[in-house]
């Protein structure tokens, strides 16, 4: 991903500045120029790095400061505050609330992705309990009511739209009428693609808007745009009210940084960005995770949040229960790599732990390690019921292994490999063991009786240096919040300890 690149030149630059024995002006001087150079690189507009390079310096004033304060902290802080500024355009978007009908309209140039981002949004929202439906209303573009059914089809969500019909308006209309009838609560309208140059079509989006009148209308924008993004976000708000925007193809371009500031100075909130062709490749924008992400600090909430969608709280005390016990098995390595896999990309999940900057997971590695996993699991699936509850390696003898590796369409080597990583997240897991788990919904007993050394007894090697050793590891344990967040997340690190050290051995 590009952003990537971005974040990683901007932690490059302020890890060099850390590194330095003594912070004065030519240091930060450096390290600021370096931040500017990575910022104009992905399109910022020049005004804007200029006034906040301006600004970092006015907050960091080297002479003002007392001895004792901690001056790389400060420069860090300020960074993280002043592009959190540049991205956030100051007021919040419209929220749909579940079970109360929203109609959603979507518009954008054409070949931005709009068609594609409309299925991820239903399909973002399906998995959080929504019930969306799909409306066609582009009857300009030849195929584009094929390409809704089909991604509508792919995600099983209901979709409306007409083959014979040529008026936009009394299709989007019916669409919206007849998903009311059914109690949907997220009724998504596609339009026409168009540019601020087309009048006609300008015309055609509002008489659509007026005939449905949408409680949210997002424009969806190409990244690669860049700059341009201003004029073309000014122009669309100008004609319907666009409530927030959805920026899409930010895995394949370097101005993505540019588009996302550009919009922010609109005034209009972006909502979420598009990071791949797949469904899941959506991600949720919100500036300050968002930035932390980018600067290799990592998104606790966010990885928390995950962790509650894939590990149902009933499966919480048994699984830390076993974590207790020290004692693990195939079928939990199964378990978690399942969780794994229902998480999305790897590499969007990793870049939200302090420490990972999303560089360490090129594109190539990610799929890499997902095609690993799914390896795993299809010669996990041809185990007998002994082999996969059974925490004796010695169980599994030539004769069972050979089975194992017909049975799956798979060689021997590949067999070994996966009982060889199961060795080793066992060894991991087995570190755990003693860890005081308390009577259910007694969960502050919990965060009592564990501390930064059993954390750091499960987390990689790579990963515990790059937050900063024990002492980096201690600062954050106070930031990982709640009790039952700190419960949820060594239900997760069972399975995602191992997949993690895997990759970063493979990375070094």
């Amino acid at each position: 991903m590009v952003l990537a690149q971005l974040g990683g030149s901007i932690s490059r630059a302020l890890q060099q500045m850390s590194n330095s024995t003594v912070i004065d002006e030519k240091v930060l001087n450096e390290c600021l120029n370096e931040i500017s150079r990575a910022l104009l690189q992905s399109d910022v507009q020049f005004r804007m790095v200029r006034d906040m390079q301006s600004n970092i310096k006015k907050i960091v004033n080297l002479d003002d400061l007392a001895a004792g304060h901690n001056k790389r902290r400060i420069i860090q802080q300020a960074v993280f505050n002043e592009l959190c500024k540049m991205l956030d355009p100051g007021k919040p978007s419209f929220t749909p609330k579940k079970g109360k009908t929203s109609v959603i309209m979507f518009v954008g140039l054409q070949g931005s992705g709009k068609t594609t981002t409309c299925t991820k949004y239903a399909y973002y929202h399906q998995k959080k309990g929504w019930k969306p439906a799909l409306v066609c209303a582009d009857t300009f573009r030849a195929g584009a009511f094929d390409q809704l059914k089909q991604n509508a089809t792919k995600a099983k969500i209901p979709f409306y739209g007409s083959y014979m019909e040529s008026d936009p308006v009394k299709i989007a209309a019916e669409g919206v009428e007849r998903f009311k009838k059914e109690n949907c609560d997220l009724i998504i309208v596609d339009t026409s693609g168009r540019h601020k140059q087309e009048a006609a079509l300008f015309e055609e989006m509002r008489q659509v808007s007026e005939a449905t009148k949408p409680d949210l209308v997002i424009f969806v924008m190409d990244s690669s745009i860049g700059q341009a993004a201003f004029d073309q976000a000014q122009a669309f708000k100008q004609s319907v009210a666009v409530g927030a925007v959805i920026i899409t193809k930010m895995d394949g371009h370097a101005k993505g940084g540019g588009a996302l500031s550009a919009v922010a100075a609109t005034k209009s909130p972006v909502i979420f960005i598009g990071t791949g062709e797949h469904m899941d490749e959506f991600e949720i924008f919100d500036v300050k995770p968002f930035v932390s992400r980018l600067l290799g600090m990592g998104d606790w909430s966010g990885f928390m949040d995950k962790i509650h969608e894939v590990v149902p709280t009933d499966q919480q005390p048994e699984l830390l229960q076993k974590l207790s016990e020290g004692t693990f098995t195939l079928r939990l390595m199964y378990e978690q790599f399942q969780n794994i896999m229902k998480m999305g990309p790897i590499g969007q999940v990793f870049s939200m732990l302090p420490g990972f900057s999303a560089e360490l997971m090129p594109k190539g590695h990610e799929k890499e390690s997902q095609a690993k996993i799914k390896r795993y699991m299809t010669m996990m699936d041809s185990m007998t019921n002994a082999e996969l509850d059974s925490t004796n390696p010695k169980l599994m003898t030539e004769s069972r292994i050979i089975r194992i590796a017909r049975g799956s369409g798979r060689t021997v080597r590949d067999v070994m490999e996966m009982i060889e990583e199961y060795k080793r997240l066992a060894k991991i897991w087995s570190k755990m063991k003693g860890l005081k788990i308390p009577k259910k919904g007694d969960m502050s007993a919990l965060s009592r009786s564990m501390n930064a050394q059993h954390m750091s007894k499960v987390l990689p090697p790579q990963m515990l240096k790059q937050i900063g050793g024990m002492g980096g590891l201690q600062s954050l344990m106070k930031q990982m919040g709640s009790n039952k967040d700190m419960a949820s997340m060594f239900g997760g690190l069972g399975g995602l300890g191992g997949p993690g050290e895997s990759m970063i051995s493979r990375l070094r």
